[in-house]
């Protein structure tokens, strides 16, 4: 049976209860290739890896429908994603990633194939970036979730604390295709099929924050829940004023059609939509772009009696700057 996002279930398919914990971690373990840098995988009670320069770890949790659909995403788009949002923050960090551990909660009625697709997919998304999965947990649950574990290395790490006065803002990466397809999905439409497929499955600009760092990014954050809300990071640890300049943010093709269709200003997706995992950073003014980054914007000094934050085209924006859990 080849394992869906939804519909009705196949009852003579094996389930997670009927196989048992033990039988699941063993399937998931089987199904795991390795590299180099694993010493020691999944097997014993912690992994161990060969790290060099500065060691670099990151967490998320995935949560079915909060951050997921099974009845818009497959199990393998589900994992592309888990990883992917994982994998990114260690791009965004000036590294590469080389581990990842992946814990999963699921109820017990949830088909193994779905778990088995899920890997697969996780897997896929780690070979992208040479990082292998060395070990996690299962456990059963109500509600399905995904914690993901990665850890990387970085010859120079980038923080989000470093961006100076006169320093250029850039972006890696796609912005407001993923924010675009949820809008759509949301709305019961399957196309653009880009901007859906962006939301399923998206695509971090990977290397691309080892030649930010390599270029001299003084500050740098994945784009996870907005743009002006994570460049909002970056303006308040770094004590500075972020302005964008809306002309020179692109704007793809499918998010005017979204937009038109949905009524709202196409600029609106690229500035507040989440999930593309796009790298936003600062540079000095002297430094030569990578050719995978485009200027945006610039840091500027914060006006007396104001505080850090970004404005766009010198003026406040009106409105959400993006997602934000228990708002």
């Amino acid at each position: 049976m080849q394992a869906s996002g939804g519909g009705t279930r196949d009852l003579t398919v094996e389930t997670v209860s009927e196989l048992g914990e033990f039988g699941l971690v063993e399937r998931i373990t089987r199904a795991l290739p390795t590299t180099d840098v694993v010493l020691v995988g999944p097997g014993d009670d912690a992994a161990e890896i060969s790290v060099g320069g500065t060691l670099v770890v990151s967490t998320d949790v995935l949560v079915d429908q909060r951050h997921f659909r099974r009845d818009w995403s497959t199990a393998h788009e589900v994992g592309r994603k888990s990883a992917a949002s994982n994998l990114s923050d260690i791009n965004a960090m000036g590294g590469h990633a080389t581990a990842l551990t992946l814990g999963l909660a699921v109820p017990g009625d949830l088909p193994v194939a779905w778990v088995d697709e899920l890997v697969r997919g996780v897997v896929e998304e780690c070979a992208l970036v040479g990082a292998a999965v060395v070990g996690g947990d299962v456990t059963a649950s109500d509600t399905l979730v995904i914690a993901v574990t990665v850890v990387g290395e970085a010859t120079r790490t980038v923080r989000r604390s470093g961006a100076q006065v006169g320093d250029v803002v850039a972006v890696a990466g796609t912005l407001g295709l993923a924010g675009a397809g949820f809008a759509a999905l949301s709305r019961g439409f399957r196309s653009p099929r880009a901007a859906v497929e962006a939301h399923r499955v998206p695509h971090p600009p990977y290397g691309s924050g080892e030649t930010g760092a390599d270029a001299g990014a003084t500050a740098m954050i994945d784009v996870s829940d907005g743009l002006l809300g994570d460049l909002g990071h970056v303006a308040r640890a770094s004590g500075v004023q972020i302005d964008l300049s809306s002309e020179h943010v692109p704007i793809e093709s499918a998010v005017i059609t979204v937009a038109e269709a949905l009524g709202r200003h196409p600029v609106s997706f690229v500035l507040t939509g989440g999930d593309d995992y796009a790298l936003a950073a600062t540079f000095p003014p002297e430094a030569a772009l990578p050719d995978d980054w485009y200027p945006i914007g610039a840091v500027v000094a914060v006006p007396a009696g104001d505080q850090p934050r970004v404005t766009v085209d010198g003026l406040p924006w009106d409105g959400e700057t993006g997602h934000e859990h228990f708002r």
